[in-house]
């Protein structure tokens, strides 16, 4: 049945409703979650590309070690919004948040 489920998906919604559930069970809101620690990282690895900066020199830019930027931008690591701030700073970008 899931199978044909999936199958009759024309949305990612749908997809991902039928994958891991509803908005507000566990199994969602862990996805979200993650899904939203990926973005991040990819976000922070882009514009630290764009910037033209290694992890590095990253690090040494807002006074951090190597790791922890590596860590960030692997998803593997949780980050502070005051970090947040200084790591994107240190990139000559800005942050802006939206709280829904």
């Amino acid at each position: 049945m899931k199978n044909k489920d999936i199958m009759d998906c024309r949305t990612l919604d749908e997809l991902v409703n039928i994958e891991f559930g509803e908005p507000g069970t566990k199994a969602r809101d862990d996805f979200d979650k993650e899904t939203d620690a990926f973005c991040l990282a990819q976000t922070l690895r882009e514009e630290r590309l764009r910037a033209g900066l290694t992890q590095e020199q990253l690090a040494e830019k807002i006074g951090t070690k190597k790791t922890y930027i590596s860590k960030l931008e692997n998803g593997k690591s949780d980050i502070q919004l005051n970090t947040l701030f200084r790591i994107f700073e240190g990139l000559g970008r800005r942050v802006q948040l939206t709280i829904l």
